[in-house]
């Protein structure tokens, strides 16, 4: 019995569990310095995969076994291929939607109906309703977040700051969506009702979004940049060129929000509006595809072009170069980066998990606190550290809602305090993480690095604040007992 005992893998120390951090963050840091902008696309994923080889190296030391830590992995890695289906998904939907004349629709009707003094806020509202009507932050982006983008390029206003009322609002709808999958998943996991926690969240979530919108209100007033109205026309006029613009090139966007808005799978609706793109395309838009087939107009070529477009995205040359970096995207081929990101963060993620690192950590942090204020403020933080190490927002809420429960029931803590917190920064920081698969998943869509968008994320970041704010003021944080009076 004495040998088989010494084999047993030991809990780490909590200095084993922070010397992978300590590394990533080195290695994350030396990669952007080295480089920029580039980091994302190899030497990023490199210092995910060094801080997991010495991750693995501790864990040899604690008696683990290659199968134990390889178990872990694939556990890890299966937990995000939903995800990576998805953005499979998306990048067929940019390309067919290109080709379609969908996206450029958007872009030409928004160039008309949009001021550049309201542009940002305007964009974070559309967004926002969009994402309460759907429920999804992803469709949300992929679509009418893509589409704002364009529209910014067209206007000479901040991509940056575009993309960062693009998140604001799209996280905001999705936060507050009774549709939304994490809003329905963090009070399964605190332990109380749906609808419950979003009329709870709305004390944090709601004056963080109008002070979003004062902000994106002030830049837009703020940016000097001055609209040339004959630019503005002069692309207008190369869409309309280049394409046959259209409400009827609408109908693969009502189509996808209609079916996500009735809480269909993400992942064959996003595909059915990838296809139905083609199938748009080739009925409605002939000569653009006819460019794509080198001026070939046969069957076989022109369905050649529609397979492409899924699969390696769209090209045009039209009278503008703006106009053509804009619109030369898509295909799931371009996705393939992100791919490779998401399961380099999502194997480092379930090493730390597997083999004690993640528990040894939170469970420090939580014999640190002291009061109801410390409290919540850990559980934001832990969520936050939860999506930084995981590098997925689901993990981000059930890992620290699973740690901190039992603690704030010790308290006399309502579940819906703590069900709301979960929110407020395992939903929201996601977004702002490079290598989150919400972070990259932005990135390979609104084509800005969060590192770019995440000052101008205001919603995003705002909510947290607000929420320690409440935790050390004491408002709006609702015992058990008083939750017991309100229904008694």
């Amino acid at each position: 019995m004495q040998a088989d005992a010494s084999k047993q893998p030991r809990q780490p120390t909590l200095l084993q569990s922070f010397i992978p951090i300590i590394l990533l963050v080195i290695a994350l840091a030396s990669s952007v310095y080295l480089f920029g902008d580039s980091s994302s696309y190899g030497p990023n994923q490199i210092a995910l995969w060094i801080a997991a080889a010495v991750a693995v190296l501790i864990g040899f030391y604690n008696r683990y076994t290659w199968e134990m830590i390889e178990d872990g992995i694939r556990h890890g890695v299966s937990v995000a291929l939903g995800a990576m289906l998805i953005i499979l998904a998306v990048g067929s939907l940019i390309g067919t939607w290109m080709l379609s004349g969908t996206v450029p629709t958007m872009i030409y009707y928004g160039l008309e109906l949009i001021s550049p003094s309201f542009f940002y806020a305007a964009t974070a509202v559309i967004c926002g309703i969009v994402a309460l009507s759907i429920g999804s932050s992803w469709t949300t982006a992929a679509t009418i977040g893509i589409a704002l983008m364009g529209i910014a390029g067209g206007l000479d206003l901040s991509l940056p700051i575009t993309a960062g009322a693009v998140v604001s609002g799209a996280y905001f709808g999705d936060k507050m969506s009774p549709l939304s999958d994490t809003t329905n998943l963090a009070p399964a996991v605190a332990g109380n009702e749906l609808f419950a926690h979003i009329r709870y969240m709305g004390y944090t979530t709601l004056p963080a979004f109008v002070i979003a919108l004062v902000v994106f209100l002030i830049l837009g007033f703020q940016d000097n940049t001055a609209t040339d109205i004959v630019k503005l026309e002069e692309l207008q006029l190369h869409l309309s060129n280049s394409y046959e613009i259209s409400w009827i090139m609408l109908i693969p966007l009502f189509v996808l929000l209609g079916l996500a808005a009735k809480k269909k799978p993400a992942l064959p609706t996003v595909f059915f509006g990838a296809i139905l793109g083609a199938v748009w395309a080739l009925i409605f838009q002939p000569e653009v595809v006819a460019q794509m087939a080198d001026g070939n107009t046969g069957v076989v070529d022109q369905i050649k072009v529609a397979w492409l477009a899924l699969t390696s995205g769209f090209t045009i040359e039209t009278a503008s170069p703006e106009l053509n970096s804009l619109l030369n995207r898509g295909g799931m081929e371009s996705m393939m980066n992100t791919i490779w990101l998401i399961i380099s963060a999502m194997s480092f993620g379930a090493i730390m998990e597997r083999l004690g690192y993640l528990e040894r950590l939170f469970m420090g942090v939580l014999k640190m606190v002291r009061s109801t204020g410390s409290l919540i403020t850990a559980t934001l933080f832990t969520c936050f550290g939860a999506n930084v190490l995981t590098a997925d927002q689901y993990m981000a809420i059930v890992i620290p809602g699973r740690i901190f429960r039992g603690e704030y029931e010790r308290r006399n803590i309502d579940s819906r305090v703590l069900s709301r917190t979960l929110e407020d920064s395992g939903t929201l920081t996601s977004a702002l993480i490079p290598w989150n698969t919400c972070g990259v998943f932005m990135f390979s869509t609104l084509a800005v690095s969060p590192l770019e968008y995440a000052p101008y994320a205001v919603f995003n970041w705002l909510v947290p604040l607000i929420a320690i704010v409440y935790a050390y003021t004491g408002y709006k944080i609702l015992s058990i007992d008083e939750n017991q009076a309100e229904t008694a």
